[in-house]
């Protein structure tokens, strides 16, 4: 049995460019992190231009030669997105656009266009900004999810919160949306005879700045649990392996190893039934396209 995948699996990737959404802090800083002591150009998507500017020069202050460089993103912003993507499209091509940013569980908040905070970020900004940008990806898109989508259901009713609001049940179906998003877009790349290819991955319960949420209780027992969960370093070795493993195949999803993708090096994780059903995957396509005004083309 494979022993899992971690940062020291990652292999020279000298000449390559990489495109990190929310690359200032957690999972995004250490994916970005590793890429660049391995030789890559790192291009730091986020949205505050001085929290990615600090984010770099903690990056340089080991590795002065990094190759860096910051472009503004906000995905809660469907036009600052569309002005993103123009700005990437105007650059050098990519190799692989790894989609890390998210939120989660915050206090009820909408997007600039009126959207659920996070169903608005992590799928529809995501969605996107990948859709206006894939044709300049040469390698691989990387789409991330959670073990929380395994309780997600899509409900398009009330996508502005207007009737309720229940933090997790939101973000379980922005999650479950980032896997549906995921497969969909791996089959209409292989049908479209493109060579890049969508791999979905999830980094157990890593314990980053997305848990500055969780309710003040557990705010303060997270460090107590910490010898379970992964660290933020560990919690990217599935985003690494998705980026750069070599024997990943579109369509694989990847995760922690560990009693139930908890922790541990990275390896095949489990997406459930309603994640892979080609109808509802479908169904969520249109409605993006509907909801962001943009069609990837596919």
């Amino acid at each position: 049995m494979s022993r899992g995948f971690t940062a020291d699996d990652v292999g020279t990737q000298s000449g390559r460019r990489f495109l990190v959404t929310g690359a200032n802090a957690g999972i995004g800083f250490e994916t970005a992190r590793v890429l660049a002591a391995r030789g890559a150009h790192v291009v730091l998507a986020c949205r505050d231009a001085e929290r990615a500017e600090a984010a770099m020069q903690r990056i340089r202050d080991d590795l002065p030669a990094a190759d860096l460089s910051f472009q503004p993103l906000d995905l809660a912003d469907l036009d600052q997105v569309r002005a993103a993507a123009a700005a990437v499209l105007a650059g050098p091509r990519i190799d692989v656009l790894v989609n890390n940013a998210g939120v989660m569980i915050p206090p009820k908040t909408l997007t600039k266009q009126g959207y659920e905070l996070q169903f608005g970020v992590n799928h529809l900004g995501t969605f996107a900004f990948t859709g206006l940008v894939h044709p300049h990806v040469d390698d691989r898109i990387v789409i991330t999810g959670s073990i929380a989508h395994r309780n997600g259901a899509m409900d398009y009713s009330d996508l502005s919160a207007s009737r309720s609001y229940h933090n997790w049940a939101r973000y379980q179906m922005s999650k479950l949306a980032n896997l549906l998003h995921m497969f969909e877009l791996d089959r209409r790349l292989g049908a479209a005879g493109r060579a890049t290819q969508a791999i979905g991955c999830h980094p157990g319960v890593a314990l980053t700045e997305l848990t500055r949420h969780l309710p003040m209780p557990l705010r303060y027992m997270t460090p107590l649990a910490a010898p379970f969960f992964n660290s933020a370093a560990q919690g990217a070795w599935p985003t690494l392996q998705a980026a750069t493993g070599a024997h990943v195949q579109g369509g694989d999803y990847l995760g922690p190893q560990g009693l139930g993708e908890v922790a541990g090096p990275s390896g095949p994780a489990r997406a459930t039934r309603d994640a892979q059903d080609p109808k509802l995957a479908r169904e969520l396509w249109q409605r993006s396209v509907e909801l962001t005004g943009v069609d990837p083309g596919l």
